[in-house]
C-alpha cells in the first residue's frame, strides 16, 4: 500500500512526474550510448571497398542532383526474393563513404545496388537519353541534357570536404584529382596510377556524342561502379529469410 501511495503522489504531481520522466530518459540514454564508446568500428570493414574516384564522385553528385534516388533504391534487403532478383544483399560497408547514403525505399524502377557491369556503357547512355529505346515499358524521363560538359572545377574542394567527414582521401588522391578524372573519362589514356588509387574503376569514354568530358561520362562511370567493388564469393552470407 505504501508503494502505491507514493506512486499516486508522483502521478498527481506535475513536477515530480517531469523529474521522473527526465531521470528515466537520462538512464535510458546512458544505457544506449555508453556502450558505443567501447566500439572501435561500427561498420565491419570489407575487402575491396574504397572511396569514389573523382569522376565517380562527380557522377554521384549528378545522381543526387537529378533525383534518381526518388525512384531507385540502392539497398537490397536480406530477403530471398530480393537476393534472387537483384543479387547479394547490401552490406553496410558499401555505403560507408556515401554522404548522404542512397538506400531509399521507393522502387518505381529497379534497385541499383548491383547495376555496375550489368549493362554496357552504350546501353546506359541510350537509356539515359530515352529510356524507352531499351526498356519499352519504362516510365523514366530522359536525361539528354547530361551531354553537356562536366564542370569539375570544384572536385578538389569536394574531396577535401568529404575527407573532413571521414572519407579517407590522401594528399596524393587530392593532388591528382583532376588528372585522375580526365584519365578515367578519356579513351586510350594512361590509367595505371588511377587504377592503383581506385581499383576496378570503369575507364574510357562513355559519352561518344562529344569529345569533351560530359556529365553523362560521370554518371555512367558512377553507375558502372555500383556493386562491383566487393568480391561476394569471399563473403559468408547470413541467413536469408
Amino acid at each position: 500500500m505504501s508503494i502505491l501511495k507514493h506512486h499516486a503522489k508522483i502521478e498527481t504531481n506535475v513536477i515530480l512526474l517531469m523529474v521522473g520522466i527526465l531521470l528515466t530518459v537520462i538512464i535510458g540514454g546512458i544505457v544506449e550510448i555508453v556502450p558505443l564508446f567501447t566500439i572501435t568500428e561500427t561498420i565491419e570493414k570489407v575487402e575491396g571497398m574504397r572511396p569514389y574516384s573523382p569522376l565517380e564522385q562527380e557522377g554521384r553528385n549528378i545522381y543526387v542532383r537529378e533525383g534518381c534516388y526518388l525512384c531507385h533504391s540502392q539497398m537490397i534487403r536480406p530477403f530471398r526474393d530480393e537476393a534472387e532478383r537483384y543479387g547479394h544483399y547490401s552490406l553496410a560497408a558499401e555505403s560507408m563513404y556515401d554522404h548522404p547514403f542512397q538506400w531509399g525505399s521507393k522502387r518505381n524502377g529497379p534497385d541499383l545496388a548491383r547495376v555496375g557491369g550489368k549493362y554496357s556503357n552504350d546501353w546506359h547512355v541510350r537509356h539515359l537519353d530515352n529510356p524507352r529505346d531499351v526498356v519499352p515499358e519504362s516510365i523514366m524521363p530522359g536525361y539528354r541534357h547530361l551531354h553537356r560538359p562536366l564542370n569539375y572545377d570544384d572536385v578538389v574542394a569536394n574531396m577535401k570536404t568529404l575527407r573532413v567527414v571521414g572519407v579517407p582521401y590522401t594528399e596524393d588522391d587530392i593532388a591528382n584529382a583532376k588528372a585522375d578524372l580526365v584519365a578515367q573519362a578519356t579513351t586510350d589514356a594512361s590509367t595505371d596510377a588511377l587504377l592503383q588509387r581506385y581499383p576496378k574503376a570503369s575507364v574510357g569514354k562513355k559519352d561518344r556524342t562529344s569529345d569533351q568530358i560530359t556529365e553523362m561520362d560521370a554518371l555512367v562511370a558512377y553507375l558502372q561502379m555500383l556493386g562491383t567493388l566487393v568480391d561476394f564469393s569471399t563473403q559468408t552470407p547470413d541467413a536469408i529469410r
